[in-house]
């Protein structure tokens, strides 16, 4: 750290400091000190009566404000890389399209770690230094004047070398060779790197794709379509092997946390004496602070994270891989609402590096993009196994084989057949806790959470059967009540649980089947650091009959003994108000009845169903992502819906629901009047109006053309920032996903 606490006169040098405040802004301070190699770097600034820290932009010869009211930074960290120019542009690029100050958007990409200064020194743990191809061709070509270089490149030619035999010279050239992508670093295991394990055999198919792949220099956006167990991840792999080879980075994103450790084992088991760092807000601070500086420093060959990961600093990025690219959460929904995945394409043209994106049931944006040149489209039609095939896809009709508890006949059978076999099996049901809501049997009186516009939901805490302690749980504002004896309504004491959650029908199979071994995996149970990968590796040794689950277990989990996936509740997306409900119940579909049959025992999906001629399941069991795609994009034509227009939602929420109302009103017309051509909603309620008591309402804008959105939001912006707008907050969200 270096401090600014010298005495400042007329040629103190001044530097523009981009905070984390709500105001998009940059602000001067008086720097004693600073040159031009300061930008990048993090400054601690007095702001207010606080002492914050910031980034600094630039270094200016004058400012709007008289020198003498200036405030002097009190530190300029010289000691921490500064940021490189490429992330600043990438956050410069993501401020502006996403409409966020460029001060909040370079503290979101710093680690918390760094958002202030000082704290624990760093740990990086032993480790050794490896040649890499590109390393071992450069050295070969050194001049041999160049003694240092090459008796250092000597010595790295006969193996691994462990960075305590470096000198203080040798340290030197090895932080310009690593940036350089000539080294890779590996962690020191008693001196003995491990092997590697062998790649499998490939299919024709992925033969063919690689093929294409591999013949792409530069910037392209690959659409990687491939049906589950096809083998995407061993594309990925053999792509990143390249990229290694070539002595550059790759940075692999997504969407869950809980798909991180299965990944993180293959990859370091295949590539074991490569730099794997992984990034996501489930590593303690001391850990994802480690892992950033790791990267910045170009000391990481692979970086594997979640969408915040799409802005890591790598100096030697050489490709960008988005695994399940249509998921949903690598959109931001809160704060800077980006997209990671558009976010990383973009990345890729600035960097000149390709990017896949990979998918099973691809967005219809991705999609239309591939089908209209943009993206180029490989496919991979068939499991990678040849004794794994698609499953066989079932459509119950819940109107003529009723459910009991949630499961029809059917499906008992299903699972008992299973039982006999000693095969695995899971209910898949996309609603935790025990039931969606509590009921009166004599009114019909559901409980609202007093707070929100949502019904309580009821959970089991414990205690077995005999002693169940329920509670009614808000899962937006998180109010936590005891059930009622009697009903508020009309007194009467028949409460009774409506519909299932995961505890119900759990509850359900350990009463069918109580011989059965039975595991619930959802947000409650898989809440605990670690429990997600104890639970995986109990199904993983077969200690676990039936699993019951929610989306948690839906993608990119290979368990080889589960031959039958069996889906409840379904049809409650097929008459959700969002446009986009139908695509991603058909995502979630097609990936939860992928879990099933991916190795040689052949897996059945059954769906209980009170529409079974609905389009949506028709495709499902046909496995026709394309037929449904062709349908989805007819209907989004038609309705003038994306990704034929372009959209932005103006959001706000306050306690008083006029005054929200009224800002609202009052930026539609503000709006109207600066383009006539981009269209304007009416202000209406979000599909969740009230949480913890805050109304939020909402303006839809579009238009066919994005740039000419864009060209507005320039000057519409500015007015939304001089409308009345105190007790409420208001914000921006660029091609929404929940409109």
């Amino acid at each position: 750290m270096t401090s600014s606490t010298t005495p400042t006169s007329a040629s103190t040098p001044i530097i523009q400091v981009a905070l984390d405040t709500p105001l998009d802004r940059v602000f001067d301070y008086l720097a004693p000190g600073a040159d031009d190699s300061d930008v990048g770097r993090r400054a601690l600034v007095p702001f207010g009566h606080q002492k914050v820290v910031g980034v600094v932009l630039g270094m200016v010869a004058h400012s709007e404000l008289p020198r003498e009211s200036l405030k002097t930074v009190q530190e300029v960290d010289r000691e921490t890389p500064p940021l490189p120019a490429d992330l600043m542009e990438l956050a410069r690029f993501a401020a502006g399209y996403y409409r966020h100050p460029l001060g909040a958007v370079l503290a979101a990409i710093l680690p918390p770690a760094l958002r202030r200064m000082g704290g624990p020194g760093r740990d990086t743990g032993p480790v050794a230094y490896v040649l890499t191809a590109l390393g071992q061709d450069q050295l070969g070509q050194l001049p041999r004047r160049a003694t240092a270089q090459r008796a250092l490149g000597d010595r790295l030619a006969s193996g691994p070398l462990a960075r305590q035999e470096l000198d203080t010279r040798d340290k030197g050239l090895v932080r310009d060779w690593l940036k350089k992508g000539w080294l890779t670093q590996q962690p020191m295991e008693d001196g003995i790197p491990k092997s590697g394990d062998e790649p499998p055999g490939l299919t024709q198919e992925q033969v063919t794709v690689l093929a294409e792949l591999e013949g792409c220099v530069g910037f392209g956006t690959w659409l990687l379509h491939g049906v589950t167990g096809s083998g995407k991840t061993e594309i990925y792999l053999r792509r990143v092997a390249d990229m290694l080879e070539m002595g550059r980075q790759a940075l692999i994103l997504v969407p869950e946390i809980h798909l991180t450790p299965q990944l993180t084992e293959r990859i370091a088991r295949r590539f074991p004496g490569r730099r794997l760092v992984g990034l996501h807000s489930g590593l303690a601070e001391g850990a994802r602070r480690e892992a950033w500086l790791t990267a910045l420093e170009g000391r990481a060959d692979i970086v594997l994270g979640t969408r915040l990961a799409v802005f890591a600093p790598m100096p030697r990025l050489g490709l960008i891989v988005v695994d399940e690219e249509h998921d949903p959460a690598f959109k931001q929904m809160e704060g800077m609402r980006y997209s990671a995945r558009d976010v990383a394409v973009w990345r890729g043209k600035q960097r000149n590096v390709p990017v896949i994106l990979g998918s099973a049931t691809p967005a219809l944006e991705s999609w239309r993009n591939a089908q209209e040149g943009r993206y180029r489209l490989v496919s991979l039609t068939h499991r990678a196994r040849e004794s794994a095939a698609l499953p066989t896809v079932r459509l119950v009709d819940s109107r003529t084989d009723r459910p009991r508890q949630g499961l029809t006949q059917a499906l008992v059978q299903a699972v008992a057949l299973r039982l006999e076999r000693g095969e695995q099996s899971l209910v898949f049901i996309n609603r935790r806790g025990y039931a969606p809501t509590l009921l009166c049997n004599g009114c019909g009186h559901v409980f609202p959470c007093p707070r929100c516009s949502a019904h309580l939901v009821l959970h089991r805490r414990g205690g077995g059967p005999q002693a169940p302690g329920y509670r009614l749980l808000c899962h937006h504002c998180g109010l936590s009540v005891p059930p009622p004896e009697a009903c508020p309504s009309c007194g009467g004491l028949d409460l009774r649980p409506a519909g299932q959650g995961t505890q119900r029908v759990e509850e359900a199979l350990a009463a069918q089947f109580p011989q059965a071994r039975l595991l619930r995996i959802d947000r409650d149970t898989a809440a605990r650091k670690g429990a997600f990968a104890a639970m995986r590796e109990q199904v993983a040794t077969r200690e676990v009959d039936i699993l019951v689950g929610t989306q948690i277990v839906a993608k990119g989990h290979d368990f080889p003994h589960l031959t039958l996936v069996g889906i409840i509740g379904a049809d409650q997306a097929l008459v959700s108000p969002d446009f986009r409900a139908g695509e991603r119940l058909f995502a979630q579909l097609m990936q939860v009845a992928g879990r099933s049959g991916r190795a040689e025992h052949p897996g059945e999906v059954l769906i209980q169903t009170a529409y079974p001629r609905h389009p949506l399941y028709q495709a499902v069991v046909a496995h026709d992502y394309p037929g449904y795609a062709r349908q989805a994009l007819r209907e989004r034509r038609g309705a003038d819906f994306p990704p034929y227009v372009s959209q932005v939602l103006l959001r706000a929420e306050g306690r008083d629901e006029q005054a929200v109302l009224g800002f609202l009103m009052a930026a539609r017309e503000q709006g109207e009047a600066l383009d006539p051509g981009v269209r304007i909603f009416d202000p209406v309620p979000a599909l969740m109006s009230r949480v913890a008591n805050s109304h939020r309402l909402q303006l839809l804008v579009q238009s066919r053309s994005r740039p000419r959105l864009q060209s507005f939001l320039d000057r519409w912006v500015p007015v939304l920032g001089e409308l009345p707008s105190r007790g409420l907050r208001w914000g921006l969200d660029v091609d929404p996903l929940d409109v």
